[in-house]
């Protein structure tokens, strides 16, 4: 499983590859749409940015897992949008804006698991890794105005 140094590094890296190919590059990973996702830190309340894949789309939902590649532990991203579930999301090279995220009720992590797995196989098998159920998590458009 990856340490906090390689999640932050691989992010570094996708991040500095989308800024010098001026949004070109970098929206597409293992054949997923790539999303940058601004949090607000649970604890210091600071903006928070991590780069991830969408497997799957439902609806105007956007779908992510919080794998955290098959830790016991959720992501850092995860906790902090628990707690404020007002995100910013930069969708496939389109500019970021808000949105409202929410974890997937059991019926529907049912119904989008196997989507989710059959896109990306990788993701079935961080599910063997831990004990935890992996979250799926739907950004939806925000109806804040």
């Amino acid at each position: 499983m990856p340490s906090d140094l390689a999640l932050k590094t691989m992010n570094a890296v996708h991040k500095t590859m989308l800024t010098l190919s001026g949004g070109r590059l970098g929206w597409r990973v293992m054949g997923m749409p790539a999303l940058e996702l601004t949090t607000t830190g649970r604890r210091s309340g600071q903006q928070r940015t991590v780069m991830l894949t969408s497997p799957v789309q439902s609806g105007d939902a956007i779908v992510i897992v919080a794998s955290r590649g098959g830790e016991d532990r959720s992501p850092g991203w995860f906790h902090n949008l628990i707690e404020h579930p007002e995100v910013s999301v930069a969708y496939n090279g389109q500019l970021a804006r808000p949105m409202q995220a929410r974890v997937a009720n059991d019926e529907e992590r049912a119904k989008l698991w196997p989507l989710v797995t059959a896109k990306y196989r990788g993701y079935a098998t961080y599910q063997t890794r831990t004990s935890r159920v992996i979250p799926l998590v739907l950004l939806e458009p925000s109806t804040a105005g």
